[in-house]
């Protein structure tokens, strides 16, 4: 998984743990809207001082969505306040805040997960991928996520204890790709595997598919693991919805009878989320070729 990598984007939750530890606190004791209201006010700050973010943001709707410059300009600022209330919302339910799910699709991941094989859970860099794992939960099977080892104690504690008791197992990436190995493993034993099928991080190992009216690099790996192994491949999308504590999870089986057919059907379903939720793509850098 060398792919799990790349220059313009860190894998890690900003912030230092005593911070992230404040706002687990402070959420304890206090409803969304309040921290909801202090972004919108803080966006306009951090785009000024994160170009690199706000220059990809402005080229995806620009170009990508044909939009105006205002216009282009006004989804930047969406982009980045709901990218913030994703993050809110994260550390919410790391303080016990609960939210609601409609999941679109569950038929089809109880029917794999009752399954004797493995399958491929791909994940991607729009909404909110994480909550997945305390809603879109297995019963039969051990849930495997490929997961950074970078994060903070404070997010990773969170994480597994929240996790606890879900059949959710992290699995961080290590340098010495043992983590590869116990993904194998996972697929073998008949277990679920996930882990983003969007990111290409600095390595040669890539496909590339039409994506949103261009040519998009998108990691081999999952594919062709899914491919060699024989698995079935779903992609999941956690999706914001209008409701303060509302997500929609679509669930959708890719179809494909080699690496480069399953590829460019994850590409089409993401196309398709996008494009529902066209300010829900955190994605921030450029992402075509």
């Amino acid at each position: 998984m060398a792919e799990l990598e790349h220059a313009d984007w860190i894998g890690v939750t900003g912030g230092t743990p005593w911070m992230q530890r404040m706002l687990i606190r402070w959420f304890r004791h206090t409803s969304l809207y309040v921290p909801y209201w202090c972004m919108g006010w803080m966006v306009p700050f951090y785009m000024l001082f994160h170009h690199q973010g706000y220059l990809a943001s402005y080229r995806f709707y620009r170009y990508r969505f044909k939009m105006s410059s205002w216009k282009a300009f006004g989804y930047v600022y969406l982009n980045h306040f709901r990218f913030g209330q994703i993050i809110v919302d994260r550390f919410a339910s790391y303080a016990g805040h609960r939210f609601r799910f409609e999941v679109v699709g569950q038929e089809t991941f109880d029917k794999l997960e009752k399954g004797e094989a493995g399958f491929l859970q791909l994940s991607s860099h729009v909404g909110n991928y994480e909550l997945a794992g305390y809603s879109l939960t297995p019963h039969h099977k051990t849930f495997h996520a490929l997961v950074f080892a970078g994060e903070t104690e404070t997010v990773m504690a969170s994480r597994s204890r929240l996790f606890a008791g879900h059949k959710v197992r992290m699995v961080p990436v290590r340098p010495d790709m043992s983590h590869v190995f116990i993904l194998s493993d996972a697929l073998r034993a008949g277990d679920i595997i996930s882990m983003p099928g969007d990111r290409i991080f600095g390595s040669p190992r890539s496909i590339v598919c039409d994506f949103l009216g261009g040519k998009a690099r998108f990691p081999l790996g999952p594919f062709a693991m899914a491919v060699q192994r024989e698995v079935p491949v779903l992609a999941v999308f956690v999706m914001k919805a209008s409701g303060v504590k509302s997500y929609k999870i679509y669930v959708r089986q890719l179809q494909g009878g080699n690496t480069a057919e399953l590829a460019q059907c994850f590409a089409t379903e993401l196309e398709h989320i996008i494009k529902l939720y066209p300010t829900q793509w955190f994605n921030f850098y450029d992402f075509w070729t």
